[in-house]
């Protein structure tokens, strides 16, 4: 699953850092591959695809909030897309050059977690479609009030 052409990131420090035994005794294989070796997933395969409930979809390995619920939609790509973060300092960005294209890969803000990638064919009001994979992420539903 781990991406054999990802070039090595530049040396960055994120505010939640640990030693990869760290973040494999606290993430699922799935999850490992894709925030710490830069995977990609399978599309389809990602359970919060389907997911339309209000809520904010975090960093599956820090917990930081990061895309809202109100900015998905369904890009037909196979992955979780929305058309803007949750903030603007939620998630980072960096060139991307593996595969043998120019991409602008997205990460956590908080532990550098790939999560993805950012494309300029997004639905209004932003144009961008964060592309994101669902092992990347978890899902907090909204609270109700009674």
């Amino acid at each position: 699953m781990k991406n054999p052409f990802a070039a090595a990131a530049p040396e960055e420090h994120f505010p939640v850092e640990k030693p990869p035994e760290a973040w494999r005794a606290s993430l699922s294989p799935a999850q490992y591959a894709v925030l710490r070796e830069h995977a990609t997933e399978r599309a389809g395969t990602s359970p919060l695809n389907a997911e339309k409930r209000p809520g904010t979809f975090v960093c599956a390995g820090c917990g930081a909030p990061l895309f809202s619920s109100d900015t998905k939609y369904e890009s037909g790509t196979g992955w979780p897309s929305f058309f803007a973060p949750i903030a603007e300092n939620a998630v980072g960005a960096r060139e991307d050059r593996s595969l043998f294209m120019t991409r602008t890969e997205i990460h956590c803000a908080r532990c550098g977690g790939h999560l993805g990638h950012v494309f300029p064919d997004g639905p209004a009001p932003t144009g961008l479609r964060y592309c994101m994979n669902g092992a990347a992420l978890s899902f907090i539903p909204e609270k109700r009030e009674k």
